[in-house]
């Protein structure tokens, strides 16, 4: 079996990292794969396949910028990779993020629909059925629902400066992803399911595979010196993370909660911007992000909870990575966030309410009701070994037994 992967990075951020798991999963059982990838260096991968040149990126952003046309560009960068698909001959194309300024997508669409390749898409956001924005809840917009125009999103990723191109760009997705023979659609979350079942898309089996984490790595650190280096050794540490903090990841959250802080207790953000960093009330320690995985257990391990008050997410892995280190989690009921959090390690709270957030940290300092083993054993849930064997699996079956693939509830 020859499993062709297509992102727009290879390695790296956690759809990159997602690619080269599943293709580690392929090789480990004698499989033969590949991934495609559009822009960054490629990392962790033996055999990477370029779609264009960092040219056909910057070609490609300025036709986002100016005219909102994401991902009709990149037209002989896309040619020249049909030509490889063509000479791989690959028995499986597994679609990820399409967005990302780097590929054609009336040519591959086209191109999957002659060939009639068997064809599984896992969706990271909203992207592949809105006729812009890859997020939408933040703003509370339904207009995908039926058809997109006047985007309230239009100068967020992928950004437009100028033209708003949502209603073209909608009716042509809808006329270029829907109609294929074989095509199977992979969500992280039940929340995206359910959107996707909602959506132009639903016409295809939808299965729900959880982002997993290497439990190897994010386990808890007993001799973390994060504390002893911030000075934290008699605080109660409040932990966030994040790879880039704003508004819709809770930051301003963050900013209300420093304000009802008692003496022995100590907000941790993790992912900030040296400028936010000076921008910081004194209640906040801000650190930059790190790319050591190790470094991040240690944090994860020296906090006394988590909070996540991210307002637009998927299904975030820092969740789990935190819960894997012992630490209980409490998120806002928002996108898929909350799915991996129950009553035995975490709290869900309402959306936009920092006074939730409060209330909840107050009752665990006082009740304790969360232990640490508790976090760990949900964690154990999302074992990332166990989540490339489910696309293994899904590989190895047929089309018929596809049909048995039904929306979870939720």
């Amino acid at each position: 079996m020859r499993v062709v992967q297509i992102n727009s990075v290879c390695g790296i951020g956690s759809t990159g990292r997602i690619a080269t798991d599943i293709h580690h999963t392929l090789i480990e059982n004698s499989y033969k794969s590949y991934i495609a990838y559009g822009r960054n260096t490629p990392k962790n991968c033996e055999n990477p396949i370029r779609i264009g040149t960092n040219y056909d990126n910057y070609l490609h952003v300025g036709l986002t910028r100016i005219f909102d046309k994401h991902g009709f560009g990149s037209v002989k960068a896309t040619k020249a990779f049909i030509k490889n698909l063509e000479e791989i001959n690959p028995e499986i194309i597994h679609l990820h993020n399409l967005h990302g300024y780097y590929i054609n997508i009336e040519l591959l669409f086209n191109y999957l629909k002659q060939s009639n390749k068997r064809v599984i898409w896992t969706l990271h956001d909203c992207w592949a059925f809105t006729g812009h924005c890859s997020h939408f809840e933040f703003v509370g917009c339904k207009k995908w629902e039926l058809g997109c125009f006047e985007c309230p999103e239009k100068k967020e990723y992928p950004a437009s400066l100028f033209k708003d191109n949502s209603e073209q760009n909608f009716l042509k997705k809808k006329a270029l992803f829907t109609g294929l023979k074989d095509l199977t659609i992979i969500t992280p979350s039940k929340w995206l399911a359910s959107l996707v079942n909602q959506s132009f898309l639903s016409e295809y089996p939808i299965k729900v595979i959880h982002n997993g984490i290497n439990l190897d790595v994010f386990k808890p650190t007993t001799n973390s010196s994060f504390r002893k280096k911030h000075n934290l050794m008699n605080k109660f540490m409040i932990l966030g993370v994040a790879n880039i903090w704003n508004q819709k990841k809770g930051l301003n959250h963050f900013i209300e909660l420093s304000n009802y802080l008692e003496d022995d207790e100590v907000i941790v953000l993790v992912g900030l911007t040296e400028k936010q960093k000076k921008e910081l009330p004194k209640q906040i320690i801000g650190i930059s992000l790190t790319n050591s995985t190790k470094d991040l257990a240690e944090i994860y391990s020296a906090a006394d909870v988590f909070v996540n008050p991210t307002l637009e997410d998927n299904f975030p892995t820092t969740n789990i990575e935190a819960l894997a280190c012992g630490t209980p989690v409490f998120t806002f009921n928002s996108g898929g966030s909350y799915e991996s959090i129950d009553e035995t390690c975490g709290r869900i709270i309402a959306p936009k309410n920092t006074r939730g957030i409060i209330d909840c940290l107050k009752t665990y300092r006082t009740s304790k009701l969360i232990n640490s083993s508790s976090c760990i054993n949900r964690a154990n849930k999302y074992n990332m070994k166990n989540q490339y064997i489910e696309y293994l699996n899904l590989y190895l079956k047929k089309g018929s037994e596809l049909q048995e693939i039904a929306l979870p509830s939720i």
